[in-house]
């Protein structure tokens, strides 16, 4: 089981539109970064963790827990000419791009950055490195399991 941090834009795909979706699962769409698109693509699986977290907003932080729902499959919203991830170079026969379901575990108080930021276990998560602006990231065992405890504190 592998862990991972996945950032969405609240007003785009937020912990409580998976709260709220069908089977609590949505699909992981409009990735258009060629490491965020390996990971899901070549070393995601289901059932592996994922830190829901709210990025680009007032409040950026952790605001559930999910889990990989589905393996990587072709991301469709190149194709269509009226998404705004349409990849016109990106043909059927051979897709570029490609995402993953994520499915609902449970939704949680919202972990801060600052709060993240201020746990020493956590200085070597990625999300915490200068520059990183990947929207998928690998998390390790001790990173997940310092997150979880951090969400318990009230």
């Amino acid at each position: 089981m592998a862990f991972w941090l996945m950032k969405s834009e609240p007003g785009e795909a937020s912990i409580d539109h998976l709260a709220a979706a069908p089977d609590h699962t949505l699909p992981w769409t409009g990735v258009r970064n060629y490491q965020a698109r390996n990971f899901m693509r070549d070393d995601m699986r289901p059932g592996d963790g994922v830190l829901f977290y709210h990025s680009s907003c007032p409040r950026p932080g952790v605001a559930g827990i999910a889990e990989v729902a589905s393996t990587a499959r072709t991301d469709e919203t190149q194709f269509d000419p009226s998404s705004p991830y349409h990849d016109p170079a990106s043909k059927p026969e051979a897709p570029r791009w490609f995402g993953v379901d994520v499915r609902l575990v449970s939704k949680t108080r919202l972990l801060a950055l600052a709060e993240m930021r201020a746990a020493p276990m956590l200085a070597g998560m990625r999300l915490l490195q200068r520059g990183n602006r990947l929207s998928i990231t690998p998390v390790t065992p001790a990173e997940w399991r310092t997150v979880l405890s951090l969400l318990e504190r009230a």
